[in-house]
């Protein structure tokens, strides 16, 4: 039972949801894409409030960097995310630029999380500020589809201060075209009579996993809306687009029966960094894969993940891309591990050879396996206890103090 004058916790709400998902009758699907409005330019504007009303951009430096959100003032510029900075400013040269806060924008997420947690225990996460929520069995706790997108939104305006944009539809796919229909802040409910309505007119850009070669093939067929695609004979379009195709077919025509799916799991872990001048020298290669390495390293032991697979991206000067992976023996989610094994893999690449303009190191085949197998390597001599407890205070200095409260020599003399 919930007293009144305050929210339920989440464990009450998990116990009274799941008795009513277990009374309702296998319906139509009621779900929600919920989607954070401009998240990391929010979460700005929410610490400093003196840059409301401004275009805010967060991403890389303003020479070589990559934008990662812009707010929508910077928007009506025609900024956008995975943008070159240099190329953004030239549309908005009197954007504020500021840098990632990735720590700042999960401690916020995980107060938004909190809160659709609330309202239903099935939750899947897409990233850090957008999650589908099925909702087909709180109505009797929280009121209509509809009415518990408007519950979410106002929760979490009032509690974080931020506004979330919320598509209401009875298929996942519907619900997150939907989300995007009124941003910011917006609320787009489909019912279920109404979605081929809603979705004909709809031009195929819109569809998911039509990419620019995809539109050009449907350009050619006269192919430019959901509704076009959806008249289509789907033995025709089986011929001429192969699977893919046929599953675009099908969303256009609003059949999706993919479930809200719990439990979601990060498929690896990693960061790159471009760099304002390319680099040649092979001990400033060094530093950087090494401070890349730790935050990798940290981020595993949050999540409580290890890995086996560790990969190395190098892009040049010429925008060539290359990668190189080797697999370890065990799981690691140690940073001098990661750290030993991308210089192993960077002697493999052109780098000395040509310059270099971004580095990343990431970590894939991920288990929560629990921390501590992959330093067996140290165990003969006492090592493998002591550099999992220097890891553990590390990760608390770095928790209470910030990223570069503590860094090797190394990145210290770098940065003299």
């Amino acid at each position: 039972m919930v007293l009144p004058g305050r929210y339920p916790t989440i464990e009450e709400n998990a116990v009274d949801l799941h008795c009513c998902l277990m009374e309702t009758p296998a319906a139509s699907k009621c779900i929600l894409h919920l989607d954070m409005d401009a998240f990391y330019p929010a979460v700005e504007v929410l610490d400093n409030p003196a840059l409301k009303g401004k275009p805010v951009i967060v991403g890389g430096s303003r020479r070589r960097g990559v934008v990662s959100s812009a707010s929508y003032e910077a928007r009506r510029f025609g900024v956008h995310s995975a943008q070159p900075m240099a190329a953004a400013l030239r549309l908005c040269p009197d954007a504020v630029v500021l840098p990632v806060r990735m720590a700042r924008y999960k401690e916020v997420s995980g107060r938004i999380f909190e809160i659709f947690y609330r309202f239903t225990p099935l939750v899947e996460p897409l990233s850090i500020d957008e999650a589908f929520l099925d909702v087909t069995g709180s109505a009797r706790l929280f009121g209509p589809p509809a009415e518990i997108a408007r519950k979410i939104k106002k929760t979490v305006f009032k509690e974080c201060g931020l506004t979330v944009s919320a598509g209401v539809a009875g298929s996942k796919f519907v619900a997150k075209i939907a989300s995007d229909m009124e941003k910011p802040d917006g609320l787009t409910v489909v019912a279920p009579e109404k979605e081929r309505a809603f979705l004909d007119p709809l031009p195929i850009e819109r569809m998911w996993g039509a990419g620019k070669v995809m539109q050009a093939a449907f350009r050619k067929f006269n192919i430019r809306t959901f509704g076009d695609l959806r008249r289509m004979p789907e033995e025709w379009i089986r011929e001429k687009f192969g699977k893919a195709g046929l599953q675009m077919h099908r969303l256009a025509s609003g059949r999706d029966a993919r479930e809200v799916v719990t439990g979601y799991d990060m498929k690896s872990i990693g960061h790159e960094k471009t760099f304002d001048r390319d680099i040649v020298d092979l001990e400033g290669a060094k530093r950087e894969l090494l401070g890349l390495s730790g935050r990798v390293g940290r981020r595993m032991r949050r999540y409580g993940v290890s890995g086996k697979t560790v990969t190395l991206k190098v892009k040049y000067a010429d925008f060539v891309l290359a990668t190189r992976s080797g697999t370890l023996a065990r799981p690691t989610d140690d940073g001098v591990v990661i750290y030993d094994t991308v210089c192993r893999l960077l002697a493999k690449t052109a780098f000395g050879k040509r310059p270099v303009r971004l580095l990343g190191v990431s970590v894939s085949h991920l288990s929560h396996a629990g921390t501590g197998i992959q330093l067996d390597l140290f165990r003969r001599d006492g090592t493998w206890n002591k550099r999992k407890r220097l890891n553990v205070a590390l990760d608390r200095l770095h928790e209470k103090f910030g990223e570069e409260s503590i860094l090797p020599g190394t990145l210290l003399v770098k940065k003299s």
